[in-house]
């Protein structure tokens, strides 16, 4: 079986020249339920299982996440060149890079339409859930730890130490990178905003999410252009922004407050 490119324009929705052509749920559920197939017959892998999005909460536009065990003795560089392989030949793959983590390989690829495969390897003994977004589909998993989410106090702490390195940068006329570590400081603050509400705060998943009046407070915090007074008003209201979304670290903000609004006074030549 070959995907062509010439069988998917039924999934795929036709826009106008020069915008992309993207990804049908249909065409996703396609190249996921063969995935599934050819899964099941390797006998190299002993469970297989849908994370993500694909696991629970998919909508129109999520990516493809599946994961899969390794049986013993089974070679996980073989696996993956296998793999790609068959990708290449049957979806017209690209690879884009890997992802270690603990004992697990996660090897992203776009295919046509630009849709995101995700597709991850992991030993027998270590194969299971780390989060709730977990469905087993064949075989059997084994009881891990959760990943936790980064801690208030860690959150604060990277913004404080992104806002410091921006107005140095601001100074130093690096005003690129300026921008670079006031919009991650930025990221942070938000973040803060998401974990104080219960919300997640791993890839922006959560900023959505924040009520309206949180969300508009920190547009201000946008960097629009890159001229020093425009950086120096985005970190400024960072630090506003930040410090308002503290609540569950006051102690470590009280101490750093004065020096936060340090940052925000012009230094005079």
């Amino acid at each position: 079986m070959r995907f062509l490119r010439s069988d998917l324009t039924a999934h795929f929705i036709g826009c106008r020249v020069n915008i992309p052509v993207m990804f049908t749920a249909e065409y996703r559920n396609s190249v996921r339920d063969r995935l599934i197939e050819m899964g099941r017959a390797d006998r190299r892998l002993i469970a297989g299982a849908l994370i993500g999005a694909s696991a629970c909460g998919e909508d129109r536009w999520s990516d493809l996440d599946l994961t899969f065990g390794l049986a013993e003795d089974t070679n996980l560089t073989d696996v993956l060149s296998d793999w790609t392989a068959r990708l290449q030949r049957e979806f017209d793959a690209v690879h884009l890079f890997d992802l270690p983590y603990l004992s697990t390989i996660y090897r992203v690829f776009l295919l046509p339409g630009n849709l995101q495969l995700d597709l991850s390897f992991t030993p027998r003994a270590e194969f299971g859930a780390l989060g709730p977004r977990f469905k087993l589909l064949f075989g059997s998993a084994v009881e891990r730890n959760q990943v936790s989410q980064p801690s208030p106090q860690h959150l604060f702490g990277l913004a404080v130490h992104h806002l410091v390195r921006g107005r140095i940068c601001i100074e130093r006329g690096r005003f690129w990178q300026a921008e670079y570590w006031i919009s991650a400081a930025r990221d942070h603050a938000l973040s803060l905003a998401c974990s104080h509400r219960g919300l997640n705060t791993s890839n922006g998943r959560g900023f959505d999410d924040l009520p309206t009046d949180v969300l508009e407070s920190i547009e201000e915090a946008l960097v629009g252009s890159i001229d020093r007074s425009r950086l120096l008003q985005a970190l400024c209201k960072t630090v506003e922004v930040l410090l308002r979304n503290s609540q569950d670290v006051r102690d470590l903000a009280s101490k750093l407050e004065r020096q936060l609004h340090e940052l925000q006074v012009e230094i005079m030549a």
